[in-house]
């Protein structure tokens, strides 16, 4: 199986929400015409990254990635990823790892000192994969919702 990790494409909308569906089966579906105006909006946003796995032309995988600028630890940058998710039909073969793997190389390569990610899932094998893609747990996260998300 043939992996390619490359940068979301408009075309790849319809993959992603379907994804996105899996990653969060109680949201609401965007209507296309919003989830168009947002996407649209997310690829004009200095530093953030929407990643994409194809597989035969299909939205298998993905991750969003943000580099933010800093002005702590001498001005280098850090970066968060958000939305890591892989199609159900497709889990366990390496995709996420992959995914995962290339924004870290585009964080390194913006110079960012960290790479951060926050999970809700309390399963020992979701802990285990993202311990095993490099990241280590060792501060604490909190967050503050809004409208009831």
């Amino acid at each position: 199986m043939a992996v390619q990790i490359r940068e979301a494409l408009p075309s790849d909308l319809g993959g992603l929400l379907t994804l996105y569906a899996q990653l969060n089966p109680s949201d609401p579906r965007l209507p296309d015409d919003a989830a168009a105006r947002i996407f649209t909006e997310m690829q004009k946003r200095a530093g953030l990254s929407v990643l994409v796995a194809i597989v035969d032309g299909h939205v298998v995988g993905s991750v969003t990635l943000v580099i933010l600028p800093n002005l702590t630890r001498g001005g280098a940058p850090y970066a968060l990823v958000e939305n890591v998710v892989t199609h159900d039909g497709y889990r366990r073969r390496g995709i996420g790892r992959e995914l995962l793997a290339e924004a870290a190389r585009c964080a390194e390569a913006a110079g960012c000192y960290k790479l951060m990610l926050m999970t809700s899932r309390p399963e020992p094998h979701v802990r285990d994969f993202y311990t095993g893609c490099g990241f280590s747990q060792n501060k604490v996260g909190f967050q503050m919702r809004f409208g009831g998300r």
